[in-house]
């Protein structure tokens, strides 16, 4: 008996025992299976194998009672790969990461992930599902986005002083487009002339004159990306706390936004973040977009286009978009695109009325794009001393519920280290305001009701693994709060939240993050978490069940793919 036991591989019988393999990084010692082993030790065995099985029962991986032989396989080449490279790739010298361990700080681990036959044969090959918790303006690669402005000659830099060395550190640069009779004359100087008096200057041109002493084109690309993203320095010495990195995080957005807002490099950025997404495994996308601001900068880089013009473009990119993806032959590659209405939780209760009533008419005019039935959240950092909780909106919001039933609501909640702070109790008012999903419910665990409800009606969580290990709310990914949640059997999607700035494209790395972190999770544990994304977006019932299809034709590839592998 005890070497049944200890030797047991969770089959799923008519007990209903789970049919996922336990870790192998930890075995009972070989004594525990000898004839000399005593009846009470088996008995002891028997007991803890239960106590075990009982506590997992709840986990929705654990729940599914249908995996195929080549899933239960490749959990088990998986669980083996990991096991192999937690005690090679991550216990070898890496020159300036000193201290590594699977699940470590992104930003110190990234090109050492990069390199494991985890993630390059596995994690990056698996097909995702949906991305459900993007922001739009945060979306597609840094280098990408300076590229775009590079490449348009009406985006132009400006710098309060001429850079130097010293100032290079902290000087932020504004990039925008400016109209052609704001150009400035060809003999401009650049930006590191020491008789550079501020002003306007070509991003293209201030790239090929700045100085050589301060690393010429590379460097002002190096400097330039710095303002546009978090780097491992800013997120684990400069800016080590979750109020500090949050300051670092908005200045990115100051500098990028601008950009961004520009009709012909929005085209293309929404062309970059559904191509990379497909090519990443993503087949969906639910994107927040934010009509803080209500104007979009035409063409000329002067006139102020009305706020639609945003949803023109989306619909004329994503329809763009599948017909290529049809061309090709992989329309099943791309279920569609739509929009969650946001705005800043800074606004007054009147202008989220305001908020609000646009969004229902934009979700009649454009019914194709703003997700379900409409669908609204409210954005920003939650523990921030301008931004208001969601109780101070709660008559706008109520009045609006009440108005408009059919439109329930998909909030930010908890993000934050706190306990009884404004922004942890947001998770109550998200609840009982109706929300469908909740974004970020880092401090959901410390919520015994609250993730009873969440378990009971359904409410799944958007949970973003590097957004909240590079904004300090966690150190690593094994301390995340995450298998608290999915023990709890709370439906949760994996999302990326802000990649642009933490340099974390697609979700191939928040996956690989949460793989790696928790000896209990599997591929099987990501692959419902896939499914998860699809089961609670705002796709309509029919349009559900056809990504659903689709996905599952290319997991079933993909799972075969992997089980023929040799761990």
């Amino acid at each position: 008996m005890a070497k049944n036991v200890a030797t047991s591989q969770h089959s799923r019988g008519p007990q209903g025992q789970s049919s996922i393999k336990p870790s192998n990084s930890w075995k009972l010692p070989s004594f525990f299976s000898s004839p000399m082993s005593s009846p009470m030790l088996a008995e002891y065995l028997t007991r803890r194998e239960k106590l075990i099985n009982e506590d997992r029962a709840l986990r929705k991986d654990h729940v599914r009672t249908n995996y195929s032989p080549a899933e239960q396989k490749a959990d088990e080449v998986v669980r083996c790969i990991r096991a192999k490279e937690a005690a090679t790739v991550w216990r070898t010298n890496h020159d300036g990461v000193p201290h590594r361990y699977p699940g470590m700080e992104f930003l110190k681990a990234k090109d050492i992930i990069s390199t494991t036959e985890l993630y390059s044969k596995i994690v990056s090959k698996m097909p995702k599902g949906g991305l459900l918790h993007v922001h739009q303006n945060a979306s597609v690669e840094a280098s990408t986005l300076l590229e775009l402005a590079l490449g348009h000659p009406a985006i132009h830099i400006c710098v309060s002083d001429p850079l130097n060395a010293v100032s290079l550190k902290t000087l932020l640069p504004e990039i925008q487009p400016i109209p052609v009779e704001q150009y400035p004359a060809a003999d401009v100087v650049g930006i590191t002339d020491s008789s550079y008096a501020g002003g306007w200057v070509p991003l293209k041109k201030a790239r090929e004159l700045f100085d050589i002493a301060l690393g010429g084109p590379e460097g002002f690309d190096k400097w330039v990306l710095s303002a546009f993203m978090i780097s491992s320095s800013d997120a684990y010495n400069t800016y080590n706390t979750p109020m500090k990195i949050w300051q670092k995080f908005g200045s990115t957005f100051g500098v990028t936004d601008p950009i961004i807002r520009f009709v012909p490099i929005q085209k293309e950025y929404l062309r970059m973040l559904i191509r990379s997404s497909i090519n990443d495994g993503i087949s969906y996308i639910e994107v927040r977009t934010s009509f803080f601001k209500k104007y979009i900068l035409a063409e000329d880089a002067k006139t102020k286009l009305e706020i639609r013009e945003l949803l023109l473009i989306f619909r004329e990119v994503i329809n763009e978009i599948k017909a290529e993806m049809k061309a090709k032959g992989r329309e099943d590659e791309f279920a569609g695109l739509k929009i969650i209405y946001n705005t800043l939780r800074i606004v007054s209760p009147e202008q989220l009325e305001l908020d609000l009533e646009q969004c229902s008419r934009f979700k009649k005019e454009f019914p194709d794009l703003i997700a379900g039935k409409s669908r609204f959240d409210l954005v920003g950092h939650e523990d921030g001393a301008e931004s208001q909780p969601l109780i101070y909106y709660a008559e706008p919001l109520l009045s609006f519920a009440k108005k408009h039933s059919d439109i329930p609501f998909i909030f930010h909640a908890g993000e934050t280290l706190g306990d009884g702070t404004a922004a942890d109790m947001n998770l109550y008012d998200a609840i009982l305001l109706g929300t469908k999903r909740i974004g970020h419910g880092f401090s959901l665990a410390k919520h015994p009701k609250l993730m009873q409800i969440c378990r009971e009606k359904e409410i799944a969580i958007e949970v973003c693994p590097i957004s909240n290990e590079v904004l300090r709310l966690t150190s690593s990914m094994p301390m995340h709060p995450l298998p608290i949640i999915l023990n709890q059997g709370i439906p949760v999607v994996l999302s990326s939240d802000d990649p642009t700035m933490f340099n974390s494209m697609g979700l191939s790395y928040d996956f690989f993050q949460v793989l790696v972190a928790s000896e209990s999770t599997g591929l099987l544990t990501l692959c419902e978490m896939a499914r998860n994304s699809i089961r609670y977006s705002m796709l309509d019932k029919q349009s559900k069940a056809t990504a659903m299809k689709a996905w599952e034709r290319r997991w079933a590839k993909f799972v075969d793919e992997v089980a023929a592998m040799v761990p």
